[in-house]
């Protein structure tokens, strides 16, 4: 068959509804979760970091605070803690495979592929660790087995930095991700590796339920912005210490008209555009079975809720629509979603901080 023929037939079959988009375009899915590449060393001196309270401003928190391991990398609480005197108005994302995201942030305002920017933020924002860079690389000065494992892990003779601290701790954070997971055996050719249920649920996910249209790639995410009518979590404004934050948020984030929001506006604070009131990043579906509560203001305690959500096509403004599904078809896509995309718990050993020591006069 000639390729102007080929052409006129696929063309046909589009107009005729037996093919959508691209005629040869291969439809979303899921795929396997990538081998992790991170600088070892770094990674190592990164896990330090990342348990140390003296990472934060008040010596107070440190990085696992919200994100702790034996709570799916996350706090396993609907809203965020914040720094102290402060409370955060949105949930606390796990950091499972957060560096094969193409955004950060549930607004989706940084870039997926600098997990040294995402530290940063995190570290100094002053609702959160209000930590200065400054501050930071003093404090690993004077812990003797901190610089020694810094100049094998950057550069010997090297001083410690409080820049390279963030990237140091992105290191560490590209090693956190889902381990033995069914779904990637099952992507790998392991038919054997999904129960029968699941991969029932597979199915409603890729068809009837259309999850997949979002929640495709490695980490079961498109990495888009999208509004699904979430409703809104009270205690947002019903405790000050949060509608403080969130205002402080839109306000330095140059928001208009901010001291008149009373709501979660999503990627709307940080592009201006009326478009993007509303919206928040798509975020992973690996390990759900260790990171409720669910989306970005915890406001479903449950898998269960989520499905029911998206079954009735999401809430007041949703793109959404309703899917109708059966009561077996959401149990089998809950047990796809919990079982299937859960792999094993995914642990670290915590270190032993070690303390500060008087530095020597004039090896400073």
């Amino acid at each position: 068959m000639k390729p102007c023929t080929i052409a006129r037939l696929a063309g046909a079959l589009a107009v005729a509804g037996l093919v959508t988009g691209h005629a040869l375009a291969q439809a979303p899915d899921l795929q396997p979760l990538p081998e992790p590449k991170f600088n070892k060393a770094q990674a190592e001196l990164g896990r330090y970091f990342f348990f140390d309270v003296r990472m934060s401003g008040d010596a107070a928190l440190s990085c696992a605070t919200c994100h702790d391991p034996a709570k799916g990398w996350s706090d396993g609480q609907p809203l965020a803690k914040g720094y102290p005197a402060s409370e955060y108005f949105r949930n606390s994302p796990t950091i499972i495979n957060a560096t094969l995201k193409n955004r950060f942030m549930w607004d989706g305002r940084l870039d997926g592929s600098d997990a040294g920017t995402l530290v940063r933020d995190m570290m100094t924002e002053a609702h959160t660790m209000n930590m200065d860079a400054r501050l930071a690389q003093e404090r690993v000065k004077q812990v003797p087995e901190y610089v020694a494992m810094w100049q094998t892990a950057v550069k010997k003779g090297d001083d410690p930095n409080g820049m390279r601290i963030f990237n140091i701790i992105g290191e560490f954070i590209k090693s956190v991700t889902s381990r033995n997971v069914p779904i990637d055996k099952f992507l790998k050719g392991d038919a054997t590796a999904l129960s029968a249920e699941a991969k029932a649920g597979y199915d409603v996910f890729k068809g009837k339920g259309n999850c997949v249209s979002c929640h495709n790639g490695p980490v079961g995410s498109d990495g888009k912005l999208h509004k699904t009518g979430v409703p809104e979590n009270p205690e947002v404004w019903n405790d000050p210490l949060r509608a403080i934050t969130m205002l402080r948020h839109y306000s330095t984030s140059g928001m208009p008209n901010y001291m008149n929001a009373r709501t979660d506006v999503g990627s709307y604070a940080i592009t201006k555009d009326k478009r993007d009131i509303g919206k928040f990043a798509t975020p992973s579906i690996r390990d759900l079975k260790y990171t409720a509560p669910y989306m970005h203001n915890g406001m479903f305690a449950t898998l269960d809720q989520v499905i029911d959500f998206y079954d009735r096509g999401g809430g007041a403004g949703s793109e959404l629509k309703p899917l109708n599904l059966a009561a077996a078809e959401k149990q089998a896509l809950k047990t796809f979603l919990l079982d299937g995309m859960s792999g094993d718990p995914v642990t670290v050993e915590i270190p032993k901080m070690p303390a500060y020591q008087v530095r020597a006069f004039g090896k400073n």
